[in-house]
């Protein structure tokens, strides 16, 4: 008699009845070649892509550091080296909690940036009514050395302010008294 012959052929996997692979053929190799496939074919390109890089931590912007330390290490010296460009080397800054320069405000402290040049006769303040460069902001000027009189709004339309808008304002604000540029 002839020996009976398995219809499929040698290389097909054979199931036991209970649905299992049957005896003899390598489950594990199978299970790779599949998900090998897999990777190819969701790549599109019939090769896997490696691994997504780790994103890279941004360090905070300027204006998401502490109050403090943006006034002094980048808003002064940002503000002392654009006044310079400009023509004014004698600039005196100082950055302090004090009252108001105005009589008559009331004794209550807030963080100021003092401006003084020409020995003392042009000095400009921009006034922080909140520890926070977003808070309410004031300025206020004196020329030939007297004190201020006025105190005005400053920067009230800016719903994000950040480094450059906060130079350009002062700048813009300075100019406006025709102390930098003159018509």
């Amino acid at each position: 008699m002839s020996e009976e012959t398995n219809p499929k052929s040698s290389e097909t996997e054979t199931e036991a009845p209970d649905g299992q692979p049957a005896e003899g053929t390598d489950q594990a190799s199978n299970t790779e070649t599949k998900a090998s496939e897999a990777a190819k074919a969701a790549s599109g390109d019939g090769e896997a892509k490696p691994a997504a890089k780790a994103k890279k931590e941004k360090p905070p912007a300027l204006e998401d550091k502490p109050f403090e330390e943006f006034i002094t290490q980048h808003y002064l010296p940002g503000l002392t080296e654009t006044l310079g460009k400009v023509g004014i080397h004698d600039l005196d800054l100082k950055f302090e909690q004090a009252k108001l320069p105005i009589a008559g405000l009331g004794d209550s402290e807030c963080w100021q940036v003092i401006g003084r040049w020409q020995n003392g006769q042009r000095q400009f303040h921009v006034i922080f009514a909140k520890d926070s460069i977003q808070g309410p902001k004031y300025f206020c000027y004196a020329d030939n050395g007297a004190q201020p009189s006025t105190l005005e709004s400053f920067m009230i339309d800016e719903r994000k302010v950040n480094l450059d808008l906060l130079l350009l304002y002062t700048v813009q604000r300075l100019n406006g008294q025709k102390w930098l540029v003159r018509n």
